[in-house]
């Protein structure tokens, strides 16, 4: 088990790493989105560097603004860029930095998802992925803290991830992403 906070992989690459300048843009991306819908249980957005997904990632984000309180636990699942991994890989860092501050990993949850047998500890496949990471400063700026389910999917069937994602929304006050 990890005993720090994975650090942030790509702030000032793909996102700004100054904390101000980051919440400004990801405000920026919010308030350009009308945020209106029935309440959503899930999100795709995308993972790309800001200057390219921000617009779009920040109306995608816009909809859980009205029922943000709604929501404690996000269960924030990305695609393996880096370092492969067979199925879905959870991590053992108590929490993910960001230029905005530490998002907790509801150890909990990860240590039930561990019952399944596409689902490991791999934190190597998570030093270095932002398909993950680019998501957090929106949810910070939204939810403000919460407990995060970090997953990056490698190798894995689409009724293996299905069954992740079943387990997950048994809270409805889960957000999947």
């Amino acid at each position: 088990m990890k005993t720090s906070a994975r650090p942030p992989a790509v702030a000032g690459m793909f996102y700004p790493s100054d904390p101000a300048e980051l919440r400004a843009a990801v405000r920026g991306f919010l308030d350009d989105s009308a945020g209106e819908g029935p309440r959503p249980v899930a999100l795709i957005a995308p993972h790309a560097g800001y200057v390219y997904s921000g617009p779009v990632a920040g109306s995608a984000y816009a909809l859980i603004k009205p029922v943000a309180d709604t929501f404690d636990r996000v269960a924030l699942l990305g695609p393996c860029h880096r370092v492969p991994v067979r199925g879905l890989a959870a991590t053992s860092a108590p929490a993910f930095a960001t230029p905005l501050g530490d998002v907790a990993v509801d150890g909990e949850a990860v240590t039930d998802l561990l019952e399944l047998p596409q689902v490991s500890i791999f934190d190597e496949t998570h030093e270095d992925e932002h398909s993950l990471e680019v998501h957090l400063p929106f949810l910070q700026e939204i939810l403000g803290e919460f407990r995060l389910i970090p997953l990056v999917v490698g190798d894995a069937t689409v009724d293996e991830v299905a069954e992740v994602i079943e387990r997950l929304w048994s809270d409805p006050a889960t957000l999947v992403v």
